[in-house]
């Protein structure tokens, strides 16, 4: 929902980033020519190479806008928008890199000048990033820049929208009135309240509103005409919003069809390049972690053999993209004698009633006495899941994704379009869930998560979740 302030916010970025890295490419300069004392390797004076950079900046910018950091959904997000940075300056170096050896033109007067850039620019462009943002939080806390909005619904999307709003030092937007039932107010949102659909669009002029959200559509058309046209009328920005959780989440495009407006929506954006890109990741990256835990294998597979004689691995049967089922690897924790039939029936077989009542209910136990007390480590660490890399390899799990439930779980504790949902991607060896609590959630929180993962996911998603699975799996939060 770009509006009049974010596009002049793209614009004073844009400027910035200019300025930034050509103030970026000086600094290389006169560090490597005036402060560095070693000979050079080419004699590139400092009016030709300003002149240069000046020519190629336009195009750093151009990758910039590529990555998309011009985007309020990259800005708006702290961490994206570093990592794009990082890419960004990376490519630009080999852009001018590439085209210094394509024209024989030598840009640097040494290969330091390079590498100072580099960091200088990404540096610099972060910090100076950071200081807009403060410096546009500050203004929107004095209510200046801010859009004045009018929210028009009766959904649970409008309290939603409302409430996420609702912080005008981040969003940029102050909600002025709220169209609808009361119920669509959140608590301590203080905003004039119209129940009269007529009232509210009078007073647009009055309330000084730029900006009216509507969620919902009215069974009378004319009702709906009658808003787009108050904001027609006011030359105020005007933006539909589905109240449908459906069409929001996920992938959705918007097109011409006979003439007519069309939104296509995907369950999942994980679809297209995206999908060949995360696989080759997985590919990639699976392989040289299987390398590099080599040694840890090599121990657990010994302290097994010695500790908890039997079979090195479990197989567990559970399912993953389009319902496929598959057998999941990982290292076995509990005695030999166990995990050869369902959980609450071996329970019921020992005596422990109780723990075949909390298992048929939660799919879990807190304290499961089949665990051995090696198991119980190789749980705690998570080296039971090393296994599940060879499952990546195989193609039937992802690094990242929703965690592989069997059919038993899926069927107690997901509706048939949940189910379709979190099965419409891959499930992963880690996932948002893992990263956000793992154990210490309730069935109904880790469900709302994995839904989340498959309706929103990006590739800097799964790098943000592998980072923070590396802190999880360190301090062993979460863990059973």
């Amino acid at each position: 929902m770009p509006s009049k302030n974010t596009k002049f916010y793209s614009l004073i970025l844009i400027i910035a980033d200019f300025f930034v890295l050509l103030l970026s490419f000086t600094a290389a300069y006169i560090l490597r020519v005036q402060f560095d004392k070693r000979p050079l390797l080419n004699e590139v004076y400092a009016t030709d190479y300003f002149m240069s950079f000046l020519a190629i900046t336009p195009f750093w910018i151009l990758i910039f806008a590529a990555l998309g950091l011009y985007h309020a959904s990259t800005y708006n997000r702290r961490l994206v928008e570093w990592s794009k940075i990082a890419v960004g300056s990376f490519i630009g170096i080999l852009m001018v890199i590439g085209w210094q050896y394509a024209t024989d033109n030598e840009l640097f007067p040494a290969r330091l000048v390079a590498v100072y850039a580099l960091l200088a620019s990404f540096l610099l462009i972060v910090l100076t990033r950071e200081a807009l943002r403060i410096t546009r939080s500050i203004l929107f806390y004095f209510d200046r820049g801010t859009s004045r909005v009018l929210i028009i619904g009766d959904s649970a999307a409008t309290r939603d929208i409302a409430n996420s709003l609702s912080e005008t030092h981040r969003s940029g937007y102050k909600i002025v009135a709220i169209a609808g039932p009361k119920r669509v107010i959140p608590s301590g949102l203080d905003v004039v309240h119209f129940s009269s659909l007529e009232k509210a669009l009078a007073d647009v002029k009055k309330l000084r509103i730029t900006t009216i959200i509507q969620t919902d559509l009215y069974d009378s058309s004319e009702r709906n005409q009658r808003i787009l046209g108050a904001a027609q009328l006011n030359h105020i920005q005007y933006s539909f919003i589905p109240g449908e959780a459906e069409f929001y989440s996920g992938k959705n495009t918007v097109d011409v069809f006979l003439g007519y407006p069309m939104i296509s929506v995907s369950q999942t954006p994980l679809i297209g390049w995206g999908e060949i890109i995360k696989r080759m990741f997985d590919v990639v990256v699976g392989s040289l972690l299987i390398l590099l835990l080599s040694p840890i294998y090599l121990v657990t597979i010994i302290l097994q053999l010695v500790f908890n004689p039997g079979p090195i691995f479990y197989k567990s049967a559970r399912l993953t993209r389009y319902s496929q089922p598959f057998a999941m690897y990982k290292f076995r924790s509990m005695s030999a004698k166990y995990g050869k039939k369902d959980a609450a029936s071996e329970f019921r077989e020992m005596g422990r009633p109780d723990l075949a009542k909390e298992y048929e209910k939660n799919f879990k136990v807190e304290s499961d006495p089949r665990i051995t007390s090696l198991g119980k480590f190789l749980r705690a660490s998570s080296i039971d899941e090393l296994p599940q890399l060879f499952n990546v390899l195989r193609g039937e799990l992802s690094l990242v994704g929703p965690r592989p439930v069997p059919q038993s779980e899926l069927d107690a504790k997901f509706t048939s379009t949940h189910g379709a949902l979190l099965l419409s991607v891959k499930s992963g060896v880690t996932g948002l869930w893992q990263v956000s609590g793992r154990s210490d959630l309730s069935t109904e929180q880790r469900i709302a998560i994995e839904l989340y993962y498959a309706q929103n996911w990006s590739f800097w998603l799964d790098i943000k979740i592998l980072l923070k699975t590396v802190t999880v799996v360190l301090f062993r939060r979460g863990a059973r």
